[in-house]
């Protein structure tokens, strides 16, 4: 009717002749868009289940909170972005946190011959484009996310988008959605593992622990009640080792490694038991410095090098022989050698090697890499087992 007035105001008025062409048009125009915008309407209805101004309109915004820093959250946004449909030309600026990116808009009504006609879609692109930026905070990114229609805001008098924004705006937020809750139970799963291999571990050290166990506390209490009727002083220090050496022995319940020094009292209170049990056949030699004594160290370790000196060394041999444990200082290490003069590599004094195996094992459960046993003659009589440890403790780790 607009078009009416202005033409009959153009004419004067001169013109008496019919006006119901200019009147068609004007109908068809508003049964255009009457048409369009009842279905924009009833498709945003079925996308967004609610019809108001934030979802009818073509241009859609949102605001995503991603609890990573903001390069994660970049990355993040940059991989949902390119997951949606029919996304190209896509400019991504890592530096500036920001990406852009082209969307052919669908028909949502199908390419088929019979489809909708509208003449506002000679107004302006028919494609959506998206502009998203991620602003860094404390340990998290914010994301503006903007879709809206390729074309100038004035299209928006004459066109719908039948919700194509508001269905990409929803398709990314949902993915980061979804990404977040992977990482999630990504971070949540690995934390399990970790859990469930440290109590592995700790489960593998202990049952290892128990195999090297030594099994002498019969023979030492029978030893100290022969010698109550007939040495009563030897028998005196006897119990006083064998108490020093099961108070080390104790099993620990709050931590893995025990130290240097409390391993070197327990192997100290072990050999001077057997020096009573043996007499003039164990002489004990000891040069660790005390600075040492605090380096972590797995239970048990040395204890299994001194019992293999004793047992496959000296024992076999006839007049015995010496034991010495030496603590040296390496570049970053530790080392701790159990040396004694006695049968050596014989068959006379050879062993099983499992508890060497366990020692290796134990080693690299705590250690990985970063220890080492080595195993040699010793010059020019018995054998010479040297372990090293990290010097530091904050270069001590599990391994599984």
């Amino acid at each position: 009717m607009l078009c009416v007035v202005v033409w009959m105001g153009a004419t004067d008025g001169r013109y008496h002749g019919p006006a119901w062409p200019f009147v068609l048009a004007v109908l068809a125009m508003l049964a255009m868009v009457i048409t369009g915008a009842f279905s924009h309407v009833r498709r945003v209805r079925l996308i967004a289940g609610r019809v108001d101004h934030d979802t009818l309109a073509n241009r859609q915004r949102r605001q995503v909170e991603i609890p990573f820093e903001a390069g994660e959250a970049f990355d993040l946004l940059d991989a949902a972005i390119r997951e949606l449909p029919r996304t190209e030309a896509i400019e991504s600026a890592r530096d500036s946190l920001q990406i852009r990116a082209q969307v052919r808009r669908i028909d949502p009504y199908g390419n088929k011959p019979l489809k909708r006609f509208s003449m506002f879609d000679w107004f302006g692109r028919k494609d959506n484009q998206i502009l998203a930026t991620v602003t860094p905070g404390d340990g998290t990114g914010s994301v503006t996310l903007i879709c809206e229609p390729g074309s100038g805001a004035w299209s928006d008098w004459f066109r719908v988008d039948d919700g194509t924004n508001l269905e990409n705006a929803e398709a990314i937020t949902r993915a980061i959605t979804r990404r977040v809750a992977e990482r999630r139970r990504g971070e949540q799963a690995a934390a399990t593992q970790t859990a469930t291999e440290k109590e592995l571990t700790v489960a593998r050290l202990n049952l290892l622990h128990a195999q090297v166990e030594p099994h002498f506390l019969y023979n030492t209490l029978a030893s100290a009640q022969y010698l109550t009727r007939t040495d009563p002083a030897r028998a005196d220090d006897m119990l006083g080792h064998l108490i020093a050496y099961l108070r080390r022995s104790l099993p620990r319940t709050d931590e893995v490694l025990s130290t240097l020094g409390d391993e070197l009292e327990r192997s100290r209170a072990y050999l001077e038991i057997l020096r009573i049990r043996m007499g003039e056949r164990l002489k004990l030699q000891i040069d660790v410095a005390d600075e040492l004594h605090t380096t972590p160290l797995p239970p048990m370790m040395l204890q299994t090098l001194v019992e293999n000196a004793v047992k496959h060394g000296l024992e076999p041999k006839p007049g015995g022989g010496t034991v010495w444990l030496l603590g040296r200082v390496g570049d970053g290490t530790v080392s701790m050698t159990v040396a004694d003069d006695g049968c050596g590599f014989s068959d006379a004094g050879g062993g099983t090697g499992i508890g060497l195996k366990n020692v290796r094992e134990r080693l690299r459960l705590v250690y990985g890499t970063a220890a080492s046993l080595a195993i040699v003659a010793n010059f020019p009589h018995g054998v010479a087992a040297t372990l090293t440890v990290p010097a530091a403790p904050d270069k001590v780790g599990r391994h599984g």
